[in-house]
């Protein structure tokens, strides 16, 4: 059975719930001890909030309706990253915050699959400029148990110095992974980032496994290379 996105489908339910995810974000960025949203995201949920409007015009047009949609994809792609970079599996965010932000409540049921004990590691293309791609995502070593359903979480951070835009970037080269700021989760061979903006500058990655219950297994190998 397909797992049940987070995100709710339809516009006017989609808009509520972007509000309210970062209505909370803001609020509870230092109890949860991350990064408030970039201000920014307010002009993406004003954006889509008119466009919507305006598709829904009886009076619209093809392009009202392709620039909500497409303003739709910015702001949810904004909602994805924050949610994967600071709020999945943190563990200051509560059950009942999740809740109140309609994110995924995890079970706190003791897991009968055991955390993962092997490295993960992965190989770095680039599809075009601004985009980097993790490919090849795999074991090193013998999974105890092929089936248990494990995913990687790819940490990640960029040289650079701190702004209101971004206070996690680096301001050196990581040691280990626990240096690195951001990170997104996956169940996929591979993963792309699109740091368009970001040209030139030094990204370090670093893998390793994750079990249904957020038991993680040992670092793999620091990543580097430079955001073409």
């Amino acid at each position: 059975m397909a797992r049940k996105s987070y995100i709710p489908a339809s516009d006017e339910k989609f808009l509520v719930w972007a509000k309210k995810l970062f209505e909370c974000a803001f609020a509870n960025a230092t109890v949860w001890k991350v990064s408030s949203p970039a201000t920014t995201v307010n002009n993406l949920v004003s954006d889509f909030e008119a466009k919507l409007q305006k598709a829904k015009d009886p009076n619209r047009g093809k392009v009202d309706v392709l620039q909500k949609n497409e303003a739709r994809a910015t702001l949810e792609k904004e909602c994805r990253t924050y949610v994967q970079a600071f709020l999945a599996r943190n563990p200051y965010v509560t059950n009942a915050d999740r809740e109140t932000m309609g994110l995924t409540i995890y079970d706190v049921t003791p897991s009968t699959v055991q955390p993962p004990t092997v490295p993960v590691e992965g190989d770095i293309h680039f599809p075009a400029a601004g985009l980097v791609e993790v490919k090849n995502i795999r074991a090193t070593g013998i999974l105890v148990d092929k089936k248990s359903g494990y995913g990687v979480r790819i940490y990640y951070g960029i040289l650079g110095v701190p702004d209101e835009g971004d206070k996690f970037r680096l301001t050196k080269p990581p040691k280990t992974g626990d240096d690195l700021p951001h990170s997104v989760f996956t169940r996929q061979k591979k993963y792309r980032f699109d740091f368009t903006g970001e040209s030139g500058r030094q990204l370090f990655l670093c893998l390793r496994f994750e079990n249904s219950k957020g038991q993680v297994g040992p670092w793999g190998k620091i990543l580097q290379a430079y955001i073409p």
